[in-house]
């Protein structure tokens, strides 16, 4: 009599001998690899998107809001699909297709955010969502393939999840650390690209023997590059925090670009020359505030091109400016392409701003300039009471603040700033457009900047629309009644309350400046 028990076991024994073994090391590298791949892409995101959609705490949480999605759907569906699939035939395409997409994503989003704006949205949710996706459904299958025994089901799950968490905080350190600091965004996504792809052979050899996507793989991720390499929207360098250009005009000026917004205008052999209508205003202000050409002790909150701390140092001889300036890559165009020279008087130092403040020596400032911008508003918490109290301490009694803005719409920042301005210092006054500040009887808001000036001290305000007037400005001055008129009802901002963004109304053109 035949053994039934011989035959109804040979098929399952002659699989498994002949299913390819996944080793915990191996395991444990393709867990962490694609779980650190994720938030490689998620950071890197925010940089392509920051110069058509603003770098503001709503695109960093749409990123953010995508990848988690992306992470959580590929999880789920990659445990399901597991159940039902060997889960080693779907290894190698979880790594390859992401790797492909990835590669793409610099030209895709750019050739996207420069010919069909509309759409830039729903393109870089897929580009997020389809890599993420895929990339987290790693660690279920790897998890379905290394269960072999409901007696290790803790220490196999236990141990992948802890791989796949410190996979994500080493992507995360990696790429904020070091990546975006000495490699273009295009460049690490293409690498990266570059590296799943290469994984997805590695892994579809060893699992099947042979890989015949490889060459169609190579071929896309070649195309990737080359498209990366030729899109519109590249940056003439990348800095830690923003692409930047410098753009040269006929008469020799050079404006510096941050994200597609223009932030500085300098010329090199001219410092007097100012070109923004917001720098003019701020120095009228301290052409009139202050004895003529005597020389200051200023501070500049952000740094950008410079140009108020140059023109300072010529046209009052012997003034000492301090410049706190977050991005040190800014700093670097400042002395090889905008002629930043070591003898001009401007002492710049990377640092946080209102870091910055804290070590200075209070009553030792006649004027503190706030020009820090992260996209088109002001860093939250260079906004607050608090931050203020802290400006107003480094202050000498008869020192200034005098701050640029950039609101639009019904201008609800700017108002509840301006109210923050007037809890803290004892003189508050506000230089625009007649129609943005309030001044006008008909006509709507245009939006644009903006500037605040506060103080201890009362300021010649008749002066400082004279000086408006003879730079062709078509700016005036609110304070008292009018500006208590305008700013009524706004918000004061504080530590604990100050929401900038949300505050912002959308912008139709934020390379207005």
């Amino acid at each position: 009599m035949p053994c039934v028990t011989g035959l109804s076991a040979s098929p399952v024994a002659e699989d498994t001998a002949r299913r390819p073994v996944l080793g915990p090391r191996l395991a444990a590298v393709l867990v962490f690899g694609a779980s650190a791949a994720v938030l490689v892409v998620e950071i890197v995101a925010l940089r392509l998107l920051a110069p058509y959609l603003g770098l503001t705490l709503e695109t960093s949480t749409l990123v953010i809001g995508i990848a988690l999605t992306a992470i959580a759907l590929g999880s789920w569906l990659g445990g399901r699909v597991a159940d039902q699939v060997d889960p080693l035939r779907l290894l190698a395409p979880a790594l390859g297709i992401p790797g492909v997409v990835v590669a793409l994503t610099p030209a895709v989003l750019r050739g996207v955010g420069e010919w069909a704006r509309p759409a830039l949205i729903l393109v870089a949710a897929l580009t997020i969502l389809v890599p993420g996706a895929l990339l987290s459904a790693v660690t279920p299958l790897v998890t379905k393939v290394r269960l072999t025994s409901l007696a290790e089901t803790g220490t196999v799950v236990g141990r992948l999840s802890g791989v796949r968490t410190v996979g994500s905080i080493v992507g995360t350190v990696l790429t904020g650390f070091v990546l975006l600091s000495r490699l273009p965004v295009s460049g690490i996504l293409v690498g990266l690209g570059a590296l799943l792809v290469t994984a997805s052979v590695a892994v579809g050899l060893r699992m099947r023997g042979r890989s015949g996507a490889a060459p169609a793989l190579a071929l896309v991720l070649a195309a990737g590059g080359l498209a990366a390499s030729v899109a519109p929207g590249g940056c003439d360098v990348e800095t830690r925090y923003h692409c930047a250009e410098v753009v040269t005009d006929p008469a020799g000026g050079r404006t510096l670009v941050l994200d597609g917004v223009r932030h500085s205008y300098v010329d090199a052999d001219d410092p007097a020359h100012l070109e923004f209508t917001y720098v003019k205003a701020v120095a009228s202000v301290a052409d009139t505030a202050f004895p003529k050409g005597g020389p200051l002790t200023a501070h500049h909150l952000g740094g950008g091109g410079l140009t108020l701390p140059r023109y300072l140092a010529a046209t009052r001889p012997g003034t000492r400016s301090t410049v706190s300036e977050i991005d040190d890559g800014v700093v670097r165009i400042d002395r090889e392409r905008l002629g930043l020279r070591p003898q001009s008087g401007v002492d710049v130092r990377t640092e946080d701003g209102r870091l910055g403040l804290t070590r200075l020596d209070p009553g030792s400032l006649d004027l503190v300039v706030g020009d820090a911008f992260g996209g088109v508003s002001v860093p939250w918490h260079l906004t607050t009471v608090q931050a203020l109290t802290e400006v107003r301490r480094v202050l000498a009694r008869d020192g200034l603040y005098v701050v640029n803005l950039i609101d639009h719409g019904e201008q609800a920042f700017a108002k509840a700033e301006l109210a923050t301005l007037r809890e803290v210092f004892d003189h508050v006054a506000l230089l625009g457009k007649p129609v943005d500040i309030g001044l006008a009887r008909s006509g709507a808001p245009a939006g644009g900047n903006v500037v605040a000036v506060a103080s201890d001290r009362p300021v010649d305000l008749a002066a400082v629309r004279k000086a408006l007037d003879a730079r062709r400005t078509g700016w005036t001055t609110a304070t008292g009644d009018a500006l208590a008129a305008w700013t009524a009802g706004a918000p004061v901002l504080t530590d604990d309350y100050a929401p900038v963004d949300q505050l912002l109304q959308p912008y139709a053109s934020p390379a207005r400046r």
